[in-house]
């Protein structure tokens, strides 16, 4: 694609953006620059945790203290640094043929015979077949790009031989800005990434360039079929790196195994490129004290020319303004408590690293392209969390880049839902960009992602209710509403339809009982808001509905209550108080249905909030628990929510939302944040008539707000 017709793209994405907007609750323009500016962030020392990175949604770079990948090692005990796109992905090769059918094992429902994706074996753990498919494809780590740094005695400088390290992440112009010392001399990168290409741009002025002590690297691995690790090392002759250099410019070929990827690198007249190794290269530059390169990475042929670095810089520049000043702004430079100041730093950064990681035309992984997570797989029932917030923050586009892909995995959808019996499309959960679902013993009975695409499909009716829209999105959420329909069993003797077995429920850890599961609170609230949802879409359309979803709507279960509060599931163990409080979605990540008491559900957001087991939570879990406080009129008990004291609710210095060592990075924690604190500002349907009515009306949340969406 080019740079013009990716350009289009990008301007009918602002035009989604600013049309539309929502009007500010508060007199006068927020000074946006001042609002982003005052959050950019600055690293004095190195910390394995917070690498900085640069992208554009569809490719990101992410960077240590030296502004490049120089000490990738250090940071494997932390945050890994990975060169992500959202087409790089391998396959390692299958010689037994893996299917598929052969995860497969049945399970009893409603007295048939369905097969699961379980990929279970009798003494436990997966099958072979099981492991190479959830393995398979993986994403990849395109390449490092580092520096060769060199001491005066000629060895290699360690991180510990930095002195006086400063980097700033300027997010209004999208650039990261690093200066170190090596013996007393001075270096200085600038990092930068093109808009709307997956292209790094770099500068770098240095005395040490000269004197032939700083070299920039770039060295390729193979893939790497592990959970986290996106790269492997130890396996040059797995793969071809094929090179044709002239002086400064390097045309390179890559091929691991059926997968094939191109690099060009292109530097500033006088640098060379040579070859250091099988998959290793080094680019100097002895006749001045800087160097410019520019790296291109494709899946195909790279035909369009690339611009120089100032070029880039200036691009980039351009679209990071357009993207601060477009869409919604919270200012919470008024507000006199204390939690203000640090909510608001996790607002601005969370925007920054949305758009860098989940803005591209697929669903991103949880921990976006700043490393692998589950494999580099994306999970749909974190697709929520990912984009809803786009659409909130009135930049629609943005959510809609990764719609089409849910159209093209239409197929694949079709034939799960009729190979278990269901009509319509079931959409898979752990999954690749073919659209395969990957065997699990808990993802493959997960539900709830199963109604998303209704909710996503109304949040663009919502933002334009024109006929395009209804046409656009009908095939989606006829064929989701058909499978949650169908999907439904019918109990003759308690005369509802039921939802399960076989099923997980959001808050998996009901898991081993996936056999017998039913009813899970916020899942029958979902399937019945969703089914309704899709029956306004047909008379919008002009079309009758549906007797069979109405049938299913109008008979579906209530939540079980057990003390007076609304239990997990409706079957025993009913409630464990550890991982997802789910039950809250049922009010708070959906609008009031017929099926939820609000009583009910103050008493059950007190119980969480007082009894749950804050260690086994995660990241989206605070504003869930605050969107549930806010539609029940409780405001101080969504900031409390927002701010509850637990390591899975710790943003680091980069912006990320921190769960684990496992896990440094959460960006659906990220992106439910934004998400809660839009619905507080802006409200819901039939929220409170006043400004900001999920923030407290005391005086000391005194919050300026504009161009944000109402919430369903």
């Amino acid at each position: 694609m080019t740079d013009r017709s990716i350009s289009m793209i990008v301007a009918a994405a602002l035009l989604t953006v600013t049309a539309g907007s929502s009007i500010a609750d508060t007199t006068g323009r927020i000074d946006r620059h001042a609002l982003v500016t005052r959050h950019n962030v600055t690293l004095t020392s190195p910390d394995p945790l917070t690498p900085l990175s640069v992208g554009n949604g569809q490719f990101a770079f992410t960077a240590d203290i030296t502004g490049l990948q120089t000490f990738a090692e250090y940071h494997e005990r932390g945050t890994p640094l990975c060169t992500q796109s959202q087409w790089g992905w391998h396959r390692s090769p299958n010689p037994e043929g893996y299917r598929m059918a052969d995860a497969l094992e049945d399970y009893d429902v409603a007295g048939r015979k369905v097969p699961y994706a379980s990929g279970a074996v009798p003494s436990g753990g997966y099958s072979p077949a099981a492991e190479w498919l959830r393995a398979n494809p993986h994403r990849l780590h395109l390449g490092r790009i580092g520096l060769s740094l060199a001491k005066s005695d000629g060895s290699s400088a360690s991180i510990e031989d930095l002195t006086e390290t400063s980097q700033t992440l300027d997010l209004w112009a999208g650039m990261l800005s690093s200066e170190f010392k090596i013996e007393g001399r001075s270096v200085k990168v600038l990092t930068v990434c093109h808009p709307t290409r997956d292209v790094l741009a770099v500068r770098i002025e240095s005395p040490l360039v000269e004197h032939g002590r700083l070299k920039v690297s770039l060295a390729f691995p193979y893939g790497n079929p592990d959970w986290r690790n996106a790269a492997d090392w130890d396996r040059p002759d797995r793969h071809t790196t094929q090179a044709q250099i002239a002086g400064a410019r390097a045309d390179l070929s890559r091929i691991l195994d059926a997968d094939r990827y191109r690099v060009r690198i292109i530097g500033s007249e006088g640098m060379r490129i040579g070859s250091t190794s099988q998959h290793a290269f080094e680019m100097d530059r002895q006749d001045a004290d800087a160097m410019e390169i520019v790296f291109a990475f494709s899946p195909m042929e790279i035909v369009e020319p690339l611009s120089p670095f100032d070029a880039i810089r200036v691009a980039a520049a351009a679209h990071w303004k357009d993207f601060w000043q477009s869409g919604g702004a919270i200012d919470f430079s008024e507000c006199t408590d204390p939690r203000a100041k640090e909510l608001e730093r996790r607002v601005v950064l969370s925007q920054y690293l949305m758009a860098i990681n989940c803005s591209g035309d697929r669903p991103p992984q949880e921990t976006g392209l700043v490393y692998n997570s589950w494999f580099g797989k994306f999970h749909l029932e974190m697709h929520w969390w990912h984009g809803v917030h786009f659409a909130l923050w009135d930049r629609l586009g943005l959510l809609e880049r990764s719609l089409s892909w849910y159209e093209s995995i239409l197929p694949a959808a079709r034939a799960t839902a009729k190979l278990q019996g269901y009509e319509g499309v079931r959409w898979p959960k752990m999954v690749s960009p073919d659209g395969r679902d990957s065997p699990s013993s808990v993802g493959v009975f997960l539900i709830w992602q199963q109604p998303h695409p209704i909710y996503y499909a109304e949040l663009c009716w919502r933002a334009r209710s024109d006929r395009e829209t209804l046409e656009r999105y009908r095939d989606i959420v006829f064929e989701t509403a058909r499978f949650m329909a169908s999907y439904a069993v019918w109990d003759e003797a308690g005369e509802r339809y039921v939802l399960g077995p076989a099923l997980i429920p959001a808050q998996e850890s009901y898991g081993r009982w996936r056999r017998t599961v039913l009813n899970p609170t916020f899942e029958l609230a979902y399937w019945h808001w969703a089914l309704e949802t899709a029956q306004k879409w047909r008379q919008r359309l002009g079309l009758e509905r549906d007797a069979g979803w109405d049938r299913v709507i109008r008979h579906l279960s209530r939540p079980t209550i057990r003390d007076g509060v609304y239990t997990g599931i409706e079957t025993e163990p009913y409630t464990i108080l550890r991982d997802h409080p789910s039950m809250l979605c049922a009010l708070g990540v959906l609008p009031q249905t017929p099926l939820i008491d609000p009583e009910v559900m103050r008493r059950t957001l007190d119980h969480v909030m007082a009894e749950w087991d804050w260690p086994s939570t995660w990241g989206w879990d605070y504003p869930v628990m605050a969107m549930t406080a806010a539609r029940l009129g409780e405001p101080e008990k969504a900031i409390d929510a927002l701010f509850v004291d637990a390591e899975k609710n710790r943003y680091l210095a980069n912006g990320h939302n921190y769960q684990s060592a496992r896990l440094p990075v959460y960006l659906p924690g990220n992106g439910g944040l934004l998400a809660a604190v839009a619905m507080m500002a802006a409200g819901w349907d039939g929220c409170p008539d006043r400004p900001s009515p999920g923030f407290p009306d005391d005086g000391t949340w005194r919050v300026r707000w504009e161009g944000l969406r109402r919430m369903p």
